[in-house]
């Protein structure tokens, strides 16, 4: 019987499996992007229940290889140009196993004082890095923290929004008037599945229309659904504005939404998800313009910023209201620490209690690539966007959709929407590339968006080929 894995066998066997990352890795390119095998395939080769004497690692490896990978996307691809970047790397990955390793619970600063501080100071680091207002900074009033994902920024900044515009009584009596949460018709949809589990209901959401050329958010249907709601008795509690949008990386104008908000004390939350990690470069901090008027902002470096997932910046402008909103104190998490008021406990910042060592891997990262090395990372990305747009821009079959000032080029064959789909399902049946595809403005049209570390000129001009390939052999 295998008993509990000695410091040594540890040793032995994690060289074993650092070694077969490293050779993943290595051999990214030569695998096809997406796996080919119908739904249930890997299911059918896993035996029907676990072993009953315990197994040799050499067992699992060789397993990891016959059963796991063939049946994955690969979101480390250099050819994967299908969803906003999920990518990881080496500092990331070695911070995460320190992570593990440690087994740290950080849910009070007490349960890991490190834990806790180091948090704090990283995210006033990236908050420095990014050139975010003031009032975001821990030596103030507000503070950074890390959320598993953006979604769950967006639960918290609802839920706090809804205690702001209950002035306090939200937290005894729950949801006894109607309030209402605004994003425009492309933000997230965490926005309506954070304002269901609030208790406001997909009604409780206001869906604000886009200008057609930039499908940003319009400040002045913003500001009428606002005032209508006002009239009918509605509270308006959480406007969530985007920058760089799922579909097409559009950016919402808050410095016209900003005022807005001010004017009808609405809670202003801003979602960077994917596009905010391009701020770490001076040049495309465009997208913050207006943003010294958000109470909380969020973006992931799980997307772009080379951090593996789960790791989302969220930060406040008002700690307290964030506390007073989320803070429960069962006697068992009573301590000397919290008592003093001079903690930060990160538990009460986020919906559950318990909380890994995200920071090691955000701190490894930050360590290992430097400002300038994070900042060739997100320039590459967007160097690679633009060659590919200008391929589609000099080929008169096919047509930009929108801009695209990050890393995300929508592009679509011109006229119907029929090619465009048999084009999609051309090329992503290759398996060299993985492209998805969204609607704008009700037309089919292909996303291609880079961020892999190890995507190069070479995999963007093969996604070029493979797609005006399959748009010749379709046409003829």
């Amino acid at each position: 019987m295998a008993g509990h894995m000695t410091p040594d066998e540890f040793r032995q066997a994690g060289y074993a499996v650092v070694d077969w990352i490293a050779d993943y890795w290595a051999t990214l390119d030569k695998r096809l992007v997406t796996s080919p095998d119908p739904p249930g395939t890997v299911a059918a080769r896993l035996p029907a229940g676990p072993p009953t004497h315990g197994e040799p690692l050499e067992a699992l490896l060789a397993d990891l290889d016959s059963l796991v990978t063939p049946g994955l996307t690969h979101w480390q691809h250099p050819g994967f140009f299908g969803y906003f970047p999920a990518n990881t790397s080496g500092p990331s990955v070695l911070g995460d196993m320190v992570s593990a390793g440690l087994g740290v619970q950080g849910m009070l600063w007490a349960t890991g004082p490190a834990c806790t501080e180091m948090e704090t100071v990283l995210l006033d680091w990236l908050a420095d890095l990014m050139d975010l207002p003031q009032r975001f900074r821990s030596t103030g009033p507000g503070g950074g923290v890390i959320q598993d994902s953006a979604s769950s920024a967006t639960l918290v900044a609802t839920l706090v929004a809804v205690h702001r515009a209950a002035r306090g009584r939200w937290r005894q009596v729950g949801v006894d008037r109607r309030y209402r949460v605004y994003t425009s018709t492309e933000g997230h949809s965490s926005v309506e599945k954070a304002a269901r589990i609030a208790g406001l209901g997909a009604d409780g959401v206001r869906l604000i229309e886009v200008d057609p050329d930039t499908r940003a958010m319009s400040a002045s249907a913003l500001r009428a659904a606002i005032e209508a709601d006002i009239s009918a008795g509605v509270i308006p509690a959480l406007v969530v504005a985007t920058v760089g949008t799922t579909s097409t990386t559009a950016v919402d104008p808050l410095p016209q939404i900003g005022p807005i908000c001010a004017e009808h004390g609405v809670f202003l939350h801003v979602d960077a998800a994917y596009a905010g990690s391009a701020a770490v470069c001076p040049e495309l901090r465009f997208g913050h313009d207006g943003l010294e008027y958000a109470d909380s902002y969020c973006f992931d470096p799980h997307k772009w910023l080379l951090t593996g997932f789960d790791c989302d910046a969220f930060w406040v402008a008002d700690a307290g209201e964030l506390v007073e909103a989320l803070t429960v104190l069962p006697e068992y998490l009573r301590n000397a620490a919290t008592e003093s008021g001079a903690v930060i406990d990160y538990r009460d910042w986020q919906v559950p209690l318990g909380r890994r060592f995200r920071a090691l891997k955000l701190w490894f990262v930050l360590r290992w690539y430097g400002v300038e090395g994070l900042r060739a990372h997100i320039r590459s990305g967007v160097a690679l966007a633009a060659r590919f747009a200008d391929r589609v821009r000099a080929d008169d079959r096919f047509e930009l959709v929108t801009g695209h000032p990050y890393a995300l080029v929508c592009f679509r064959l011109r006229g119907d929407d029929e090619p465009n789909e048999r084009l999609l399902a051309a090329v992503n049946a290759t398996g060299r590339v993985y492209l998805t595809h969204t609607r704008v403005a009700g037309r089919h049209t292909l996303r291609l968006a880079v961020g892999a570390p190890q995507t190069t000129e070479v995999h963007v001009d093969e996604a070029w080929e493979l797609v005006s390939q399959a748009a010749r052999t379709d046409a003829d």
